[in-house]
């Protein structure tokens, strides 16, 4: 067996004998491990991770079974038909999903609310602040057709920040453009130039523009690292609109150096800026839960946690030799490029043996949302194409179970839409189909006594109350580690609560804008309908009601009709639907109104869903607005190529093989 290279967290490639399972990539395995490695410190280990998923899904499974059994307990107390045995499977699948999410949720407000670090369960420490200059990080941000004053804005705020750490020595910059725009392409190197002239000798900014864009974004960053990736250890990847603090960057940077074996990085990317009551609203619920939950599914991930595509830092090695990702069969949406192509990259390197781990804490790691339900749907269309494509990869050879889960669960996170569509539609049926039957009470010619019918209440009030629990509890558990730790960073104690109870009830509104708006995604995907690569609108403005009209008439009508016809055959029935019902009958007034700036400029001047980069302003997010309100850059004679690298050291990034027994669906590299 051959020798092949690895990482060994040095800046040379160090040769190694493989081990016995540990082949050379080809189309048939690319599952190699890096061999030999330092063994990891007291601080690197993850303890008794086994066990902790062991515990974890014992629980989700038992409490899913639970729920599983009352349904049918319910749905069989008159006899079970096709139609119920339908519901029923439909609603086991749901409870199945919701009861890890439930659960997810409790382990995070365990390990945060006793300031334990998910994954060494260890008390919290900050991340490390020492770099080795010799060991070079790529601070890299792909953009396309975007905002260029926004852009470079933010790039230079994160880069003054990283100055100030006193060790950007081991960071250069990288622009990399995929810009199709030609106006847009010319202010781009117009800013990056007098960008580079004003960071002067602290930090050296490089801009790249592609002609062709081959691979979108991930084409865009396998590019890089194919021809300049060799000249650094890692890469901190960053959207558009990201921005990051310095001294989380060098974190970040320090992890990597310190342990070997690490593959990827991600942190937990806050949203901010948002002016929109949607936005408010959005960016409340993220700051708040998001830390939390991230810490849950830290506990039971371990070291094969998720990539979400920005604000991580990356091993350039062991993306080079396992990240290359192949074409899936067929066309597209479930066909053809991979759109969704971070949860892969992340399958991929755990699958070689890299570790994957998620950075919970609360650090200084920004992202800027979309202002209207409309944008932010319009979003969710392209993640949904990516994720449903997952699915063709649920059997791809050699991933680790939890790729398989974040697979599994991220598909099901756009599927639970229809799927709760559907049961609540069956289950009307159903209803309507009793109240117009007549019941028999003589089901025998020769019969002494009536089969009354049965009535579950104690059990369908049982399991009601079950389902609001493991839906709201989860919130009411962020809201008392930030009552505990963090009030005065929302603004106190009675502000933080009110904003908690609003963002529920707002949760609870627009819940059935998004089934429905995700549930025609799916079906879009299963027929063939595909997506385009756009911009993502970031800004907020106040949506016009003809398009809020245009975006909603069909599901307002819809449950108009849907409401009169479960009136009109069970009004019991009906008030049980109402929470859905109402959120779709409204959802033209719902859209329009959340897309106000007015309304969450008001909410924003009383101390309501306030934020802690609101109430004390980040330094890195203060610099950023500096920056927006500076001149622009005029025109400069400059060279192209000034902004390249001197060097250019090619290498090769190989198309893995992601083949699936028995023709399930996977993809197979081209050669």
């Amino acid at each position: 067996m051959s020798e092949q290279e690895v990482s060994l967290g040095h800046t040379e490639r160090v040769k190694t004998p493989p081990g016995p399972a540990e082949e050379k990539a080809s189309p048939e395995s690319s599952a190699r491990r890096p061999v030999q490695a330092p063994p990891r410190s007291e601080e690197q280990r993850i303890p008794l991770l086994w066990l902790r998923r062991l515990v974890f899904f014992t629980l989700s499974l038992l409490t899913a079974i639970q729920g599983g059994y009352m349904m049918f307990d319910i749905l069989r107390a008159n006899g079970l038909s096709m139609l119920e045995m339908s519901i029923w499977l439909l609603f086991v699948v749901m409870f199945a999903w919701l009861s890890v999410s439930f659960w997810t949720g409790i382990a995070g407000f365990l390990v945060v609310a006793f300031k334990r670090d998910p994954l060494t369960l260890g008390r919290v420490k900050p991340l490390a602040q020492t770099l080795d200059p010799k060991r070079r990080i790529a601070l890299v941000m792909p953009v396309y057709n975007e905002d260029t004053e926004r852009v470079i804005a933010g790039l230079e705020a994160t880069c003054r920040s990283l100055i100030d750490t006193g060790q950007a020595a081991a960071f250069d910059v990288f622009l990399l453009s995929d810009t199709t725009d030609a106006a847009i392409a010319a202010a781009e190197k117009q800013a990056a130039y007098a960008l580079r002239q004003r960071l002067g000798n602290e930090l050296t900014l490089y801009y790249r523009r592609r002609e062709r864009n081959i691979g979108r974004k991930v084409g865009n960053l396998s590019e890089f690292c194919c021809r300049w990736g060799q000249d650094y250890e890692s890469m901190l990847v960053l959207d558009a609109d990201s921005v990051m603090g310095g001294r989380t960057m060098v974190g970040m940077a320090a992890s990597m150096q310190a342990n070997p074996r690490l593959a990827l990085l991600q942190t937990v990317p806050l949203p901010v800026r948002s002016s929109t009551l949607f936005g408010r609203f959005l960016q409340f619920a993220a700051t708040l839960y998001s830390p939390m939950l991230a810490a849950g599914q830290s506990v039971w991930q371990g070291d094969s946690a998720n990539y979400w595509g920005h604000n991580a830092i990356i091993r350039i090695t062991a993306f080079v030799d396992y990240c290359g990702l192949p074409p899936l069969p067929g066309k597209a949406p479930m066909g053809g490029e991979i759109l969704s192509h971070d949860f892969v990259e992340a399958a991929m390197l755990r699958r070689a043996g890299w570790e994957v781990r998620l950075h919970a804490g609360v650090e200084d790691s920004y992202e800027e949302l979309p202002g209207s339900i409309i944008e932010y749907a319009k979003r969710d269309r392209r993640w949904c194409q990516g994720n449903m494509q997952h699915l063709r990869l649920l059997f791809a050879s050699g991933l680790h179970w939890v790729n398989r889960l974040h697979f599994l669960l991220g598909a099901l996170a756009y599927m639970a839409s229809l799927l709760w569509l559907i049961m609540l539609a069956l289950s009307t049926v159903d209803a309507v189909t009793r109240a117009v039957v007549k019941v028999r009470f003589f089901t025998q010619d020769y019969q002494l006594f009536p089969e009354w019918p049965e009535s579950r209440v104690a059990m369908i009030a049982s399991l009601l109350v079950i389902t609001v629990i493991m839906l709201v509890v989860p919130k009411l558990l962020g809201l008392a580690v930030a009552l505990g730790q963090r009030r005065k960073d929302f603004g106190g104690g009675v502000k933080l609560t009110l904003s908690a109870l609003l963002e529920i009830v707002f949760s609870i509104l627009i819940a059935p804008l998004m089934m429905s708006f995700h549930a025609w995604f799916v079906i879009s995907v299963l027929s063939g309908r595909t997506v385009s690569w756009s911009t993502q609108a970031r800004g907020g403005r106040l949506i016009p009601w003809r398009e809020a009209w245009r975006r909603s008439w069909a599901m307002t009508l819809a449950g108009l009709a849907w409401g009169t016809i479960s009136y009109y055959y069970s009004p019991l029935f009906f008030w049980w639907l109402s929470p859905v019902l109402l959120g779709m009958v409204t959802s033209v007034f719902i859209i329009r109104f959340t897309s106000s700036i007015r309304a969450g400029e008001w909410l924003q001047r009383h101390g309501i869903l306030c934020i802690p980069a609101e109430v004390r302003l980040p330094e890195v997010l203060g610099r950023l607005e500096e920056h927006e309100e500076a001149p622009a850059t005029s025109d400069i004679e400059f060279s192209e190529h000034a902004l390249l690298p001197a060097n250019e050291h090619h290498q090769e990034m190989p198309v893995q093989s992601l083949r699936a027994p028995f023709g399930l669906g996977g993809a197979q590299a081209p050669f």
